[in-house]
């Protein structure tokens, strides 16, 4: 067994109830577990102020001194200790709520202590509560600097494992693991990038004598956290390319025909580019794994029928998966047109197909009859087979989940069918190589011809008659507006008053003008009626919940009004406005808020203003939120970072995996002797779970 997986009540201090209590907790076990569990931050505690330098607004304070005096006031649960607290330069009071009777027995007057904590003024007078403090000796006085804060939570801290008591646990690891702290990178990566021993990085990234240190402990821990994920990634684009062929699809005469006779518009340079990188993956033998990003109307849907047809060109069949019904519809719908003027049979199933029809669906993918269909999840229930599967095409990749996708693999086909994946959520570069780095990535960076860019202004409530004469203006010029307000998803009651209050002062100040609503609590086909009546033009005004974030195309509007825009992410900010700009006239998108904004709120209105670029955009919005919610990072087990941010820790990732790409390349297997620490880290990450990854899809 490897030391490193003794069970956590084994260890100096801790015992069977502490140790069912950091199980619980913090979900530690094993030494192992408690070794990983590195501090959040280091408090500097190489200074000591006088009490004369002290004043409110400073953050912690470290103060050397003695009690002089100590009472308890007050009753119940206003009772408090109160102990006054000097140093020669001046005196303050230190204040406990919690653990009265435990503090009471524990201090004495007159003796020296090291005082640690945050100065508050209050009644005219500073003082410090709850601090922590240690009766003064001569190792603690020679041992300030930084010290290591752990997290720790309420129940812990009760039971008296703080941070302080987790250092302590920590000390002792360390001396029993000292010698045991192995290296985990191979030497000639330490010298390329001159980085520390694992052993002190980890006793560094602990209890670091200095702040250089501490970078120096960080930077080799950053750097071999993204390096394994780096690595894992690229030796299963590896083996897939190895073991799973994929169907040969090189044929392309309905494609030539529909290029010469049915195109309706000339393709970008940046369509042009993706359809060949597909067409190399789709013609090698190899099972191709692609993920096509593009803004919001940059043409991703026609290049995905482009493929299908090289798929049907080989007697093979294509599918289309959607995040949801309208979604599907809209893909069916716009696909429908393009398949009829080619004779080719194609056909949607969803969760409201009727049984009917679902057998008809059915019997015509086994038979190879039908040829394209395009639906929801409903298109990975085990009823639903095929003949040949040989591209399969799955929208906004971010909402399904790798289980999910991974039940396509055991549809039938003469090998692997082949994966595309679409996002109209621009990634950072960063979280692509980290999230999808196993995929290859073909992005259309171009708008097509003849759209002109959305004009996006921020105003605020108090321009309100403004934002009413503009519509009028835009209506009286024949387009159309939406008008979206947020969901706040605590409450669907609040979400409709918010609407409907918002519906009202519409309709007050455009009595005359056809209006469509639509929101979460209506029926699909009350939804999509009013939906219908907006497309055709009948109703000028779309009043919205986000329901149509993804969905509805209607070139004919042109002014996208946001509501609250404060309370959207950047990222859905984003989507709703490529709702507009679908025609050639030019569109408008107007933020409407209150005047009191957050930092980070501003920070996304203007970003919005600033630029039409995804990419940018998600550059932002990384910074601003994190990578957690970026593309359901959670849901696909990929990242359970320690140390790396990747928001800020771009060059890190670009060493990463430019040293994972050169180990691959050198020795695919990781045979040679020089690789062996790298396998042995590898078997222990794939134990530990650290790195569950499903295949990508």
């Amino acid at each position: 067994m490897n030391y490193f997986d003794t069970k956590i009540e084994f260890l100096k201090g801790v015992g069977p109830q502490r140790s069912d209590l950091l199980n619980k907790e913090l979900d530690i076990f094993t030494f192992g577990d408690l070794l990983q569990h590195y501090p959040f931050r280091h408090e500097d505690r190489s200074k000591i102020y006088q009490i004369r330098e002290i004043h409110g607004d400073m953050p912690f304070v470290q103060l050397k001194g003695s009690i002089t005096n100590i009472e308890t006031l007050g009753e119940g649960r206003k009772k408090r200790l109160v102990a006054r607290f000097t140093d020669g330069s001046g005196a303050i009071e230190l204040i406990w709520f919690q653990g009265v009777n435990w503090v009471v027995k524990k201090l004495k007057p007159g003796v020296q202590y090291l005082v640690f904590g945050k100065p508050t003024f209050f009644n005219s007078r500073i003082n410090i509560t709850h601090p922590e403090y240690e009766v003064l000796t001569e190792a603690n006085e020679q041992n300030r600097g930084l010290q290591p804060v752990y997290s720790t939570t309420e129940k812990l801290k009760k039971k008296f494992l703080d941070s302080k008591a987790i250092a302590k646990l920590q000390i002792n690891l360390l001396k029993e693991v000292h010698d045991k702290i192995h290296e985990t990178l191979p030497s000639y990566l330490l010298e390329q990038y001159k980085f520390v021993s694992k052993r002190e990085a980890v006793i560094g990234a602990h209890f670091p004598k200095n702040t250089q240190i501490l970078q120096k402990a960080i930077a080799r821990l950053k750097f071999e956290e993204l390096f394994y994920v780096q690595l894992k990634l690229l030796q299963q684009k590896n083996n897939r390319t190895v073991r799973y062929r994929g169907q040969v699809l090189s044929r392309v005469p309905t494609l030539n025909e529909f290029y010469k006779k049915h195109l309706p518009f000339d393709l970008t340079d940046a369509q042009k580019r993706v359809i060949r990188e597909i067409y190399q993956d789709l013609k090698s033998g190899h099972q191709m794994n692609r993920l096509l990003q593009g803004d919001v109307g940059s043409g991703k849907t026609i290049v995905a029928f482009i493929c299908m047809l090289i798929a049907l060109d080989n007697e093979a069949q294509a599918c289309m998966m959607a995040p949801t019904e309208i979604l599907a519809d809209q893909h069916y719908q716009g696909l429908k047109e393009f398949a009829d003027l080619l004779g080719i049979s194609i056909a949607k199933l969803t969760g409201s197909t009727k049984s009917s029809e679902r057998k008809k669906i059915f019997a015509g993918l086994l038979s190879g009859e039908l040829k394209i269909i395009v639906g929801t999840h409903a298109l990975i229930e085990d009823t639903v087979d095929f003949q040949n599967l040989g591209l399969c095409v799955i929208d906004e990749q971010h909402r399904f989940g790798v289980a999910q996708r991974a039940k396509l693999w055991k549809k039938k086909s003469k090998a692997s069918p082949h994966i595309l994946v679409m996002t109209a959520t621009p990634i950072p570069r960063t979280l692509a190589m980290t999230l999808y780095g196993d995929l290859d990535v073909s992005i259309i960076d171009q708008l097509p011809a003849g759209r002109k860019p959305i004009q996006t202004m921020h105003w605020y409530d108090s321009q309100r008659l403004k934002l009413w004469g503009f519509i009028k203006e835009q209506i009286q010029l024949g387009r159309q507006v939406y008008i979206v307000y947020p969901l706040i998803e605590e409450s669907e009651t609040l979400d409709y008053k918010n609407l409907m209050d918002g519906y009202e002062s519409v309709d007050r100040a455009f009595p005359e003008i056809p209006k469509s609503v639509v929101h979460g609590k209506m029926k699909p086909q009350d939804k999509d009626f009013e939906m219908q009546r907006f497309v055709k033009g009948e109703t000028k005004i779309m009043v919205a919940t986000t329901v149509i974030e993804v969905g509805v195309n209607v070139p004919n509007a042109s002014v996208m009004v946001i509501e609250n825009a404060e309370k959207f992410g950047l990222a859905q900010l984003h989507q709703l406005r490529g709702r507009v700009g679908r025609g050639a006239e030019q569109s408008y998108c107007i933020l409407m808020t209150k005047y009191k904004l957050s930092k980070d709120g501003r920070v996304r209105l203007e970003t919005m203003v600033k630029t039409n670029n995804g990419f940018e955009i998600a550059d932002v919005d990384l910074k601003l939120r994190g990578p957690g919610d970026l593309s359901g990072t959670q849901q696909s087990g990929v990242l359970d970072l320690k140390f790396a941010d990747l928001a800020k820790d771009n060059q890190i990732i670009k060493e990463a995996r430019e040293a994972a790409q050169s180990v691959i390349k050198k020795d695919p297997d990781l045979q040679q002797n020089e690789h062996r620490v790298i396998t042995k880290q590898l078997s222990q990450l794939m134990k530990k779970g650290a790195a569950h990854w499903g295949r990508i899809s």
